[in-house]
């Protein structure tokens, strides 16, 4: 995944490292520690497509929406955008990684594969990373060796399945329950493969993103979400939420997420 407006320096500057990572020394808590740094600044958010747009995987266009100029850029966006700007950054790193084409599977039908991970290789493991699934969304590459194991992060836990071989869900625990979010296998998904699930989840009304607003900021101790007017902190394992009404709207998008419509 390159983008000729990428700069690497500038996204460790985005995304709150205190120094630009190198190949040298990235291991497997260096990919940990980048993975949580960009889903701790950049926001899942789908304002593009609540203004009626269409979501621009043009990969300069991500870098510009996302990074900007200088690094200070406030804008976030969807599983493509988050993913691919952490493909930009793996590729300007040469670590090996390739994308994955998923399955959601907490809808009440099957649906096609419409989201988007990375399975990314450091040594001898390969790591399931995600920075752009929403709400119930893991929080630190899984490792793919680690199935049917109860992983701990921060206060959520998830685990890998293989229900057959060569298959993986992605379950995440929910109110004490084992809930699964997406399917994967290994088949190597290109950049353009995403383009019709893009232009369905910029447009068709079925989709969650064209329905409601939708913005998850992960944070040490959980989450703040919007969900179309309704926002929910989670802090160490419980959740508060309340209405928000539609003048208070825009203050609310500023203090908790830093943007503005």
């Amino acid at each position: 995944m390159y983008a000729a407006n990428f700069n690497l320096d500038l996204y460790a500057r985005r995304i709150g490292l205190d120094h630009t990572p190198t190949a040298t020394d990235f291991d497997a808590a260096a990919l940990q520690r980048m993975m949580q740094a960009q889903l701790r600044s950049i926001t899942f958010e789908n304002l593009d497509v609540q203004a009626g747009k269409v979501v621009s995987l043009v990969p300069e266009d991500i870098v510009s929406k996302i990074l900007g100029s200088d690094g200070l850029a406030k804008r976030g966006g969807y599983c493509y955008e988050l993913n691919g700007l952490f493909a930009m950054a793996l590729t300007a790193l040469q670590i090996p990684y390739f994308f994955v084409a998923c399955r959601p599977m907490f809808y009440p039908m099957r649906r096609p594969k419409t989201h988007m991970a990375l399975i990314v290789t450091i040594g001898t493991e390969r790591y399931l990373c995600d920075l752009g699934f929403g709400s119930y969304g893991m929080r630190a590459p899984l490792a793919l060796s680690q199935v049917n194991l109860p992983q701990q992060q921060d206060f959520d836990q998830f685990r890998l399945l293989t229900p057959t071989p060569g298959d993986y869900v992605m379950q995440a625990q929910v109110d004490g329950n084992w809930v699964s979010q997406f399917g994967f296998d290994l088949h190597p998904a290109e950049w353009i493969d995403f383009m019709p699930a893009n232009y369905l989840n910029s447009t068709h009304p079925d989709t969650v993103f064209v329905q409601k607003l939708l913005l998850i900021r992960q944070h040490a101790q959980g989450r703040t979400m919007l969900v179309g007017r309704e926002l929910k902190h989670s802090q160490a394992g419980i959740t508060q939420s309340r209405a928000v009404a539609e003048d208070e709207l825009d203050a609310v998008l500023l203090q908790e997420f830093g943007l503005q419509r």
